[in-house]
């Protein structure tokens, strides 16, 4: 009798089991529709673990555009920018304790039509699942989550120095030049090094002034100062202790290759090209309008037509 009891009690367990996995797959399933492709949904706050929401949101939300699309994961988890879409299948979940899973995606791509071509590679991802509150959610993909924290500390350590920089600039640089309604200066930074107690940028450094008119920002006047500042940490902050700059006239070159020496190259290829320059400009104006909430859509420079912000 105590044997027929064992017998249906491990029948019992083992459905229990296989019901519990069966649930944990077709849960894994749905959150697969949550997964970032190209977009953070709104509606993933609820399907995701406040903690992997909040780093996501972070990334999509809340850093410079060209930053997250300088790293293409960041923005496409599972697919690339070729008009492709991914198609999930849940291979297993393995529950490993009482409140942790990890599921294994198979994934293929298939057009947006729905078609799929039978070559398509098929790629293996890891899920990482939490019970959070009686419901499972992603906790995390790929491992992605640890890369994700680095990359914003990464960002947040060098948006601190740019800062520091234009501050810098518009101290002691842009009071030497006709004064506008705004100062924003452009910066291109050739190279960066990490020093004991400091730190060197060579960079070339475009200051502006402009005037609003309107959707318009109107230049009022600016010059170019190219050189390496040297920073050093004050109350845990990144400040401007020196900064050499290249001579004018003839004097420029020679200087030049003497402050940038390996990094000339870069320096010069950069400082060169207007288009580099302007590109980085729009990009500079755009953050800078978005951080302090100016509704500009145009830059114009004397004696040329308005130049749209993207």
């Amino acid at each position: 009798m105590k044997k027929f009891l064992t017998i249906i009690c491990a029948a019992i367990l083992l459905m229990a089991c296989g019901n519990n996995e069966q649930q944990l797959k077709e849960r894994a399933a749905e959150l697969c529709q949550y997964i970032p492709n190209h977009e953070l949904k709104e509606v993933s706050k609820d399907y995701m673990t406040p903690d992997f929401y909040n780093v996501l949101d972070t990334l999509f939300n809340h850093l410079p555009e060209h930053e997250a699309m300088d790293h293409e994961w960041l923005y496409y988890f599972v697919t690339g920018n070729g008009g492709t879409i991914a198609d999930f299948e849940v291979a297993a979940v393995e529950q490993t304790d009482k409140t942790h899973a990890i599921a294994t995606i198979m994934v293929r791509q298939k057009w947006e039509d729905g078609s799929m071509a039978d070559d398509t590679d098929v790629e293996e991802h890891k899920m990482e699942m939490e019970l959070v509150d009686g419901q499972w959610l992603i906790a995390d993909f790929d491992g992605h989550k640890q890369d994700c924290i680095r990359h914003i500390e990464i960002n947040r350590k060098e948006q601190a120095v740019r800062k520091a920089i234009s501050a810098y600039l518009e101290k002691e640089v842009a009071p030497h030049y006709l004064k506008g309604q705004l100062c924003v200066p452009t910066l291109l930074i050739a190279s960066e090094e990490e020093l004991s107690d400091s730190m060197k940028v060579w960079l070339d450094a475009w200051i502006y002034w402009y005037n609003i008119s309107g959707d318009t920002l109107k230049t009022v006047s600016g010059g170019n100062h190219s050189g390496c500042m040297t920073l050093t940490n004050r109350n845990g902050n990144p400040t401007v202790a020196s900064f050499e700059q290249t001579l004018d006239g003839a004097a420029f070159l020679p200087s030049a290759k003497r402050i940038f020496n390996q990094h000339f190259d870069v320096f010069q290829n950069m400082h060169s090209s207007q288009g580099v320059r302007e590109a980085a400009r729009k990009e500079q104006l755009s953050d800078y309008l978005k951080e302090h909430q100016l509704n500009i859509r145009y830059y114009q420079d004397y004696g040329w037509p308005a130049t749209p912000i993207e």
